[in-house]
């Protein structure tokens, strides 16, 4: 069941998302090699409690930190731990918080140092992808209109989206319907409307768009070891346009 947001509703979200940019855009500038990702944990749940809201991921059907740190060829809710980054890396980062009883979500990759070109170019496409997501979530498409014109970025580079995750609604509750695939086919899928919130956040694969579960139960990373890149708005569909909430100001 889709729950469309009031205005005021909205206004609450926004807000919870602005925390969210505010703590990612903090956080950027202590990329560097040398940091552990366990102390851009500990920062990003002090600098959220600071501003009076909880992070939404801790304690989240059992996650146990604040922040999902995923580096190199880890897609998505890589674990925060004594592993220090070096240079060349690729880190995404991944945040989300409650805060008046709606929640926020977004996240980025960021390079660490200097990168190699080909992963500059998996960032780029990956960022991108997204901005082609949120230019097709107006009112009057359809969901698959948001799928596929990340998908059809993503692969035109040459890269893979990956298939067994994917973006979702959010508004009180963290994941909220309807799922949305960041692969399909235009014109498919329910009609969009205003109201509606979507966590859009491509995945992006240098390689295969195959992924695999680590033993830790939590940390999912590429099949065949290549680089993945994410990136994540939350965005209100409005009868003027996409909005994005999480967008640093």
């Amino acid at each position: 069941m889709v729950i469309l947001k009031l205005p005021d509703e909205i206004k609450k979200m926004r807000a919870s998302n602005q925390i969210v940019a505010d703590v990612l855009a903090e956080i950027r500038y202590r990329i560097k090699p040398g940091v552990t990702t366990k102390e851009l944990d500990r920062f990003s749940e002090t600098l959220t409690r600071k501003r009076g809201a909880q992070p939404a991921f801790k304690g989240y059907r059992g996650y146990p930190f604040s922040l999902c740190i995923s580096v190199n060829s880890e897609v998505v809710h890589g674990i925060p731990s004594d592993r220090r980054l070096e240079e060349g890396d690729i880190v995404s980062l991944d945040y989300g918080v409650h805060y008046q009883g709606y929640y926020g979500d977004a996240a980025l990759t960021l390079p660490v140092g200097s990168i190699s070109d080909e992963a500059r170019r998996l960032l780029d496409v990956t960022e991108k992808s997204l901005y082609r997501g949120i230019e097709a979530a107006s009112e009057g498409n359809r969901l698959g209109d948001i799928s596929a014109a990340v998908q059809e970025h993503v692969e035109t580079a040459g890269f893979s989206v990956v298939r067994d995750y994917v973006g979702h609604g959010i508004g009180k509750q963290l994941h909220e319907d309807p799922q949305i695939p960041n692969y399909g086919v235009r014109g498919r899928g329910i009609p969009l409307k205003a109201g509606m919130v979507l966590a859009i956040e491509p995945m992006v694969n240098q390689g295969t768009y195959k992924v695999q579960l680590k033993q830790d139960g939590w940390t999912v990373v590429t099949e065949d070891g290549g680089l993945s890149a994410h990136f994540e708005h939350s965005v209100a569909i409005t009868e003027s346009g996409p909005d994005i909430l999480s967008m640093i100001q």
